[in-house]
Parts: structure tokens; C-alpha cells; sequence
């Protein structure tokens, strides 16, 4: 979130897609309720301007993917005009499906480090601001950065690493 809000690229999503990241949440984490989530939410379409989508369910039904259940990520990319599905399951976005909506499917890591390469301060400012904002618990930046490589952001830790300590 502290990236989207950095003015690099425009975040886009859609009330299944917090759906999807909300009820996965819940699951993983025991400690965090629903009510929290949906503040976290709210606080998202709140902050990053115009990234929630909507209009898109009529794309769903014509839509192929592997897993039918995240048609209506693809269609919400599509109705938002996005470029890139950020997504750490991209077995489920073929290429091949994707490139006629002139759309690509990233890792999380791919993606930030991408913009690592074009904008280093913007991103370690971003992931400086989202440490700072971790509260509970409260972790150092090595924590936090561990916290990235188990979350399947290896190369991009790897990088703030030198920034950030």
C-alpha cells in the first residue's frame, strides 16, 4: 500500500479481489478480525484514488483461466485498464490468455524490483514508511525484512537490505 500511494503506478482492484486477500487473512492469521480488515479496506479505497474497480462482473463468464475462480481478477484488470496482475500464483495467469488484453501477470518480487531499478528512493522511502507502521508487533528492520523473504519477496529483502540497515 505504501508503494501504490507513491505515485509509481496506479494500484487497481476490486471488492472480490479484498474479498479474496480478507477471507485468506483470516484464515492465516487468528489474532486479526474481520472488522479490522474491512477498516483496512475501507482506509485503502480511501487513500489510493480511483483503484477500486467495479462494472467488470459482466466480463467474468467469457473469461478462461485455469482456475475459474480468478476470472474476475482478470476481469477486473480489464475493466480497470491494467497492465500488470500482480500475483504470486501466476500459473493460474498464462501468458497466453493474458496478452490479448494487452496484460501481464508478475511475482510480487518481479514487480518491486522493477521499480527498485527505476525509482530505488521512492521504494526504500515506501518500505521505510511501512516498517514504521507496523505497530503490532513492533519489529526491527531486519525482522521486517525477514518478514518480506518469507512472504516470497527474496530478491527485493535482498536489495533493501543494503538500503534499509
Amino acid at each position: 500500500m505504501h508503494l501504490a500511494l507513491s505515485g509509481l503506478f496506479r494500484a487497481k482492484w476490486s471488492a472480490d479481489v479484498h474479498e479474496e486477500w480478507i477471507s485468506n487473512l483470516l484464515l492465516k492469521r487468528r489474532d486479526l478480525t474481520r472488522q479490522q480488515l474491512e477498516r483496512t479496506r475501507m482506509l485503502m479505497d480511501k487513500h489510493a484514488l480511483d483503484a477500486l474497480v467495479t462494472g467488470y462482473e459482466d466480463l467474468i463468464p467469457d473469461l478462461e483461466l485455469p482456475d475459474p475462480n480468478d476470472r474476475h481478477v482478470l476481469a477486473a484488470a480489464i475493466r480497470g485498464q491494467a497492465k500488470v496482475i500482480v500475483t504470486m500464483n501466476l500459473r493460474d495467469f498464462p501468458p497466453d490468455v493474458l496478452a490479448p488484453f494487452g496484460i501481464e501477470a508478475q511475482h510480487p518480487d518481479h514487480f518491486v524490483l522493477r521499480f527498485l531499478d527505476l525509482a530505488p528512493g521512492a521504494v526504500v522511502a515506501a518500505a521505510q514508511e511501512h516498517h514504521q507502521s507496523l505497530k503490532k508487533p513492533i519489529r526491527t528492520v531486519l525482522e521486517y525484512l525477514e518478514t518480506l523473504e518469507r512472504g516470497g519477496l527474496t530478491r527485493t529483502a535482498t536489495v533493501l537490505r543494503r538500503h534499509m540497515t
